[in-house]
Order: C-alpha cells, then sequence, then structure tokens
C-alpha cells in the first residue's frame, strides 16, 4: 500500500470514528507493569472517544481482547489490520484472560517452535560439519558490533494499521535503551513508518536510556523529532538524550510513569503490615546463586523479626521470570501469602502491594505500585540499565526509595538495614509520597490531553532535518 492509498484510508473525525494504534511493545502481554500502562491509556481513549476504534499490536489478538474488551488486537502479521475483529477474539472479551491466557500462550510457544525449526536443523547441519572436518567453532562476537541496524521495511500488519491510522501512541517502557536493541530499532522503524505517512505519533511514559550505543544514537536522532510529542516517565536521563537527538524542547513533557493512577486507585487508609518482595534475574538483571541466596535469606529474617507476612509478587510473567526467582526464596517462612495466579487483571496486584508496610523488589513497576500508595520500597539493581529506572523513579517521588546494589559486597549488612530503615519510616514517608503520586497523575493527563490535539491536524514536519542530527555511524563491513 502505497501513502497516497493509506491517506485515502485513513479516517477524520469528520468522516468516520478515529483509528487509533497503541504500540505495546510486550507483544504476548506477560508484563503486569506494562498491562498496567495499557490499562491507563486504554481507559483515558475510551474516555476521551469513546467512538474510536482503538487497537494494540500483539501476537496475542484473542487475550489482548480477553484483558481489554473494547480494545481490538492487531498481528504484525495481519493483511487487513482494520478488520473487524473476529467472532473467536469477540468470544475471548467475554471469557477473560484467566480462561484464555493458557490456550493463547500455547499456540505462541508453538508458532515460536515452528519458526526456529529451521534454524536449529540449519545449526546442527554446521556443527556436524564441523565436526567431521574437525574445524573449531567460529568465535563469538558481539551481534551489536557486527549486526547492521534493521531499517527496511515493517511487517506487513504493522506498516498497514499505521499508516491508516488517525494517531499513532508508542506507550511507555523502558524499550529504548542499549539492553534491548531490537525492540529499540524495531519501535523507531514503525515511528518513522507513521509519521512519513503523515500521521501523528505520541510517545508517552517514556524510560529512555542508557543510550549509548552510537548507532542507536543516530538512529534516535533521525526518527525522534518527527514525533509531535513524547511525554518521559522520569527526568533524570530522558531529557539529555533527547536533547542529544535534537528533539525540540516544546514537545517533551516529564509526567511520571502511567501506571500511577492504576496503582494509586488500589491504596487502602490503614498502613499495611506485609512484607512485599520479587527478585528479577535476567541477562539485563544478572544475579548469582550466591546473591539469590543471601537475598532469600534477608526478606525470610526481616519478615519474622517484624512478625510480617510475606508477600510474593510478580510482575513479568514471561517464561514465569518472577515466578522461578521469586518463590523459591519465600520458602520456610512462617507467613507466606499464596502469589496471584497468572493472567490476573494488573489492578489485582496492585491491592496485594496495598497489604504492605514495605516492598523489596528487583522490578521497577512493583515498586511504581508501591511508590504510588505511599509504601517505601528497597529497589534491588545489578545494572546500569537497573540503576537508571531506580533512580529515575526516585527522583520522581523524592523520598521513599532506598536502592541496594546487588553486587555490594556488604549487601549482607545493607540489605537487612533498609528493610528495617524502610519498616520504621512507613508512616513517615506515607502522604508525601501520595502527594507526588497525584502531581505525577495529573501531569500524565495533562499529556494526555496533548496527545489528544495531535488528531485535530496532520502531523507536523520534524523541527530540524535528520542532517542536523548525530551523524549516521556506518556499519562494520
Amino acid at each position: 500500500m502505497n501513502e497516497h492509498t493509506a491517506a485515502q484510508q485513513r479516517p477524520t473525525q469528520a468522516t468516520q470514528p478515529l483509528r487509533i494504534l497503541v504500540e505495546n511493545s510486550e507483544y504476548w502481554l506477560r508484563n503486569n507493569g506494562d498491562l498496567a500502562m495499557l490499562a491507563v491509556t486504554l481507559d483515558r481513549m475510551h474516555d476521551r472517544w469513546p467512538d474510536a476504534r482503538i487497537a494494540v499490536l500483539t501476537d496475542s489478538p484473542c487475550l489482548l481482547r480477553a484483558y481489554f474488551p473494547r480494545a481490538q488486537g492487531i498481528s504484525v502479521f495481519d493483511e487487513d489490520p482494520w478488520a473487524p475483529p473476529t467472532w473467536l477474539e469477540r468470544l475471548a472479551g467475554h471469557l477473560g484472560p484467566r480462561f484464555v491466557g493458557p490456550v493463547a500462550l500455547a499456540g505462541l510457544r508453538l508458532r515460536v517452535r515452528r519458526k526456529q525449526l529451521p534454524d536449529r536443523l540449519r545449526a546442527g547441519r554446521r556443527k556436524l560439519l564441523r565436526l567431521v572436518q574437525r574445524r573449531p567453532a567460529p568465535a563469538d562476537v558481539p551481534a551489536s558490533e557486527t549486526a547492521p541496524l534493521p531499517t527496511g521495511p515493517l511487517h506487513p500488519g504493522s506498516a498497514s494499521a499505521a499508516a491508516q491510522s488517525s494517531l499513532v501512541v508508542a506507550l511507555g517502557g523502558g524499550y529504548l535503551t542499549d539492553a534491548d536493541r531490537s525492540q529499540t530499532v524495531r519501535v523507531l522503524n514503525l515511528v518513522e513508518h507513521a509519521c512519513d505517512a503523515g500521521v501523528p505519533v505520541a510517545l508517552v511514559g517514556q524510560g529512555l536510556g542508557p543510550l549509548d550505543d552510537p548507532r542507536l544514537q543516530a538512529r534516535a536522532a533521525q526518527v525522534l523529532p518527527k514525533v509531535g510529542l513524547i511525554a518521559l516517565r522520569e527526568g533524570r536521563l530522558g531529557p539529555e538524550i533527547l536533547d542529544r537527538a535534537r528533539v525540540a524542547a516544546e514537545r517533551v513533557l516529564v509526567t511520571g510513569d502511567d501506571a500511577i493512577e492504576l496503582a494509586y486507585h488500589a491504596r487502602i487508609d490503614e498502613i499495611g503490615s506485609d512484607i512485599g518482595f520479587c527478585l528479577r534475574v535476567a541477562g539485563y538483571a544478572p544475579v548469582s546463586a550466591e546473591v539469590v541466596d543471601l537475598v532469600g535469606r534477608a526478606v525470610r529474617s526481616a519478615a519474622a523479626d517484624h512478625a510480617a507476612a510475606l508477600v510474593p509478587l510478580i510482575i513479568a510473567e514471561y517464561r514465569s521470570q518472577d515466578r522461578r526467582s521469586t518463590l523459591p526464596l519465600v520458602r520456610g517462612s512462617a507467613d507466606v501469602i499464596a502469589p496471584l495466579p497468572r493472567y490476573v487483571p494488573p489492578i489485582e496486584i496492585a491491592r496485594r502491594v496495598a497489604r504492605c508496610r514495605v516492598v523489596v523488589t528487583g522490578a521497577y513497576h512493583l515498586a511504581v505500585f508501591a511508590l504510588s500508595q505511599g509504601i517505601p520500597v528497597v529497589a534491588l539493581t545489578s545494572s546500569a540499565y537497573y540503576d537508571g529506572k531506580f533512580l529515575g523513579l526516585s527522583a520522581m517521588f523524592g523520598q521513599g526509595l532506598t536502592l541496594v546494589r546487588l553486587d555490594d559486597p556488604r549487601l549482607e549488612h545493607t540489605l537487612p538495614m533498609a528493610i528495617n530503615q524502610a519498616w520504621l519510616t512507613a508512616p513517615v514517608v506515607r502522604e508525601p509520597l501520595r502527594a507526588r503520586a497525584r502531581m505525577q497523575i495529573d501531569a500524565s493527563r495533562a499529556a494526555f490531553d496533548r496527545v489528544a490535539a495531535l488528531t485535530q491536524v496532520r502531523a507536523t514536519a520534524p523541527i530540524v532535518s535528520t542532517d542536523d542530527c548525530l551523524p549516521t555511524v556506518p556499519d562494520p563491513a
């Protein structure tokens, strides 16, 4: 589809209901923090445009519909992305995520295995040839040093959906970063495609960086100045990254995380008596087995000292990530609250957080859920990526978050001290944290008003040309 055809098919408020496309970043819908941001954003959109068609890019349109019955899921492979939802998707909207989720996940896993099978067969053949010919395996070279940044055509579904939209909104997240290179490039490609088709684009609730890869910097500088509005969830790293990309200051706002509104509404009057806990272990958040064991002992000991129940709180469900690293560590504690099942709405997790006096977490959005309700946080980090996330969040709330580095040689002492201090200060920080949450909710809603205004006019040209941006770094030969 060319741009002229797409423009003819793009609805306007004067002709037919708006089409609003949401780039959600987490296509499997397995992260409860991302789902919380999506829930808030979709509610705002439905309130503002009750007749609009609102769609979300996802690998599972049925699961999307199960979580959000008024929204439509669009797959990147859809040939007619804005076609009405299928009968199966409509049925999923009635059944809900608890029923649809396991079936949808099984289908996604099967699709991935089928896609990976040819690559695995080729890799096995190469390995067999090396063994027969007694050749050494090639040395591992980081992909970021050799692979070119893909800037070619998008998948047909996402490209067509964006070009036929009235507005494209890239939802908040920490995916424009060196730690998630492929995601960064994919989102920037989609944003550029929409902007070049004349579709207004906004990025909201964004946690940018660290972004030190010169090629990613150059790509961001090519694309981001074209965007109508960029709302940041923190003011520590994001503004400097956007300034480096030559994004006009009047197009940048610092609002806080959009999930704050959902968590704030789950607050209760009385101070909780539990200790919430989640340990994140991943390639971007490495934690040794020795440190994992130490963290488990510290939280169990703190629960015993304060006669508190331990509450495992799961944010990342992809491949049971947080369950595998968290649940073994609460076993053996005298009082453990059973974890919520998979496929629950994120508001249910926020309500569990409300029962806590303190939250100890390596998951960013669990810290958001706690601070938004006035609950102090002990934040566990082992990487610059998570340092940036938690320090940015701490600056937005002003107090109530204690950062604990998991590579601290004195961790055995610093972690128990931090938990105890958070327990003691919980009554003091409660109202100031809630006041900061209200301020950020107001700022986020004001930013959404500016996003809504983008639908009144066609996207404008970039503030600067890409010739004035950071130079493109050539890919190595």
